[in-house]
């Protein structure tokens, strides 16, 4: 089966790149900072991607080129130079046309329990489906001030639910990602002091809700603003440049600071 998939998927990755979903990636502001050798490595992604998982348009959104390949372009980078199993536990992407709203339950302290609702511009479930607002996938997290991108952030949930990255970080040092784990913690850690303190922090102040959330923070972080992440926290980009085998921090940053 593995085999079978294997070939497949080179076949797929071997089929010409169709020259409108080529003017569909050049809106995709990550993609235009790639070294070529990745762009080409992330266009074969791209086809795998598509070709395997569902998109379904949710509350009157029309599924175009436009959403499935600005989706698929950066879902992928995560996956660039690594033994890409293209999220096995993923089948679908839904995407709503702006925040949508979900089922909430909290329970306090004292185990009161509290149900509503709760708006949100994007989840991933660790089996089956992975939730986007298209208005938040626009936004593409390149604002020099802002280091928000909501498809970095569902996907690398979907790489921490198959590795177990954040859940590696309590148990023995002999870990597979002990030293990426430990980083986390700790960074996780001076985050919420530094949020407790009023401090402002290079990393989304949403990171302190746990984990598994810090984890997907600091990769929007490391691909949408490199340069800070490793001045502010080296030793986390360094885990992280392994983890990834990438280092964003060299893309071609120059033109989006010629454009502005």
């Amino acid at each position: 089966m593995l085999l079978i998939t294997g070939i497949r998927r080179k076949r797929l990755k071997s089929h010409p790149f169709p020259p409108a979903w080529e003017k569909v990636l050049e809106q995709v502001p990550l993609f235009g900072l790639l070294p070529e050798p990745d762009r080409q490595e992330l266009k074969g992604h791209i086809q795998v991607f598509l070709a395997e998982k569902n998109f379904e348009g949710c509350g009157g959104l029309a599924l175009t080129d436009e959403v499935r390949l600005t989706i698929a372009a950066q879902a992928c980078i995560l996956l660039l130079h690594r033994e890409a199993g293209y999220y096995p536990g993923l089948s679908s992407i839904i995407v709503y046309p702006g925040e949508y709203l979900a089922p909430q339950v909290e329970t306090d302290e004292s185990g009161v329990v509290t149900e509503g609702t709760d708006r949100r511009s994007g989840e991933s479930w660790q089996e089956g489906s992975l939730v986007l607002s298209w208005e938040d996938v626009l936004a593409e997290g390149l604002d020099v001030h802002d280091c928000y991108n909501v498809v970095l952030h569902e996907f690398a949930h979907q790489l921490d639910a198959e590795e177990g990255i954040t859940s590696d970080a309590p148990l023995s040092k002999s870990t597979r990602h002990r030293r990426l784990a430990e980083e986390l913690e700790r960074g996780y850690l001076r985050l919420r002091h530094d949020v407790a303190h009023g401090r402002t922090t290079v990393l989304d102040p949403y990171g302190e809700e746990s984990l598994a959330e810090f984890f997907a923070v600091a990769t929007e972080c490391f691909f949408v603003r490199p340069q800070l992440f490793r001045e502010r926290h080296p030793e986390l980009y360094a885990e992280l440049t392994g983890f990834y085998r990438q280092d964003p921090a060299e893309w071609g940053w120059s033109q989006i600071s010629e454009k502005n």
